[in-house]
């Protein structure tokens, strides 16, 4: 389908919000961060506690986009070919056939990722950055929607290998959901009683061809010259930062640029602004920045202060 006008794109965002929105009580801003990383293309990590509907909200994302959804539950015996797939001998054909692995889907959920060795981990890189698997020297292309959520568990360190920096930059932000206010975890128990509300049984508000053609649109969002100077003093600012050991990378900046595109789209605007960096700011180097999650906004704060904003 091809949006004849900017109110049915608004439209087909309005009801995803909120079909997200009823899976997930009361993270409103949460979502609305979690719906511009989908339209920039990039991957997202959640780095929270256990049980606070990160699972929930991937599954309603899927359901909601009619995307093949996929689950691993990563731990240290899962090996590469447990994502990817392998080749098996079929000895009635006497040829090799290929299976395979989850991340032959549209979204994939890595469940506690840092649990799975660097070798696992190293398995994703290939598929997150080129959407593309290769195994046996075949490359094979994934879904041009493919997306990965992966969570994993900040508190805790036994049996975990913490995502090394070139892992870490193939996601676009790092979001943490926390817990729910109180009345909307008497509302989250509401719907729980009896049946409860089952999204998986709800049809799709958005399909995967409107998403793409949401994706491209964001992609022409103008970046003016005055604004991509912003956006590199302040990438030089965290790389001249004395609490921060390696900075912003190149990569890293291309990705908040499409960050504030995005966010720049979901305010109903053609152009990006500084207000659409300063935005996105936390989550991206949040990502990226080292220590713990206060002391990496303090510093995304610090480096926000520290450079002139365009026009002022």
């Amino acid at each position: 389908m091809i949006f004849q006008t900017k109110i049915e794109a608004d439209g087909k965002l309005g009801a995803l919000r909120k079909r997200l929105n009823e899976a997930l009580v009361g993270k409103a801003e949460v979502i609305e961060m979690v719906v511009a990383c989908i339209l920039a293309k990039g991957h997202l990590l959640f780095d929270d506690l256990p049980g606070l509907g990160k699972t929930t909200l991937s599954k309603a994302l899927a359901n909601s986009m009619g995307a093949k959804f996929a689950r691993v539950q990563c731990t240290p015996d899962l090996l590469p070919s447990d994502i990817s797939g392998f080749n098996l001998y079929n000895q009635k054909t006497q040829e090799f056939e290929f299976h395979q692995g989850p991340v032959f889907s549209e979204l994939l959920l890595a469940d506690e990722i840092n649990r799975a060795t660097p070798r696992t981990q190293s398995a994703l890189l290939e598929a997150m950055a080129e959407r593309q698997v290769t195994i046996d020297n075949r490359t094979m292309p994934l879904a041009n929607t493919f997306l990965v959520i992966a969570t994993q568990n900040p508190i805790e360190s036994h049996g975990a290998y913490p995502l090394p920096e070139a892992q870490l930059d193939r996601f676009a932000i790092k979001l943490s959901i926390g817990y729910p206010a109180r009345q909307d975890e008497i509302e989250m128990l509401a719907q729980n009683i009896g049946l409860g509300k089952k999204n998986a049984e709800e049809s799709p508000v958005l399909c995967l061809e409107e998403l793409q053609q949401m994706q491209s649109q964001v992609q022409q969002i103008e970046v003016k010259e005055n604004v991509r100077g912003y956006l590199v003093d302040l990438a030089t600012a965290t790389r001249n930062h004395s609490e921060v050991a390696v900075g912003l990378s190149p990569r890293g900046l291309i990705m908040w640029q499409r960050m504030a595109q995005s966010w720049a789209y979901l305010q109903g605007r053609g152009f990006v602004i500084p207000d659409d960096i300063q935005a996105v700011a936390k989550p991206v180097l949040g990502l990226r920045i080292s220590g713990k999650q206060q002391t990496a906004d303090r510093v995304v704060e610090e480096v926000i202060n520290a450079v002139e904003v365009p026009g002022k």
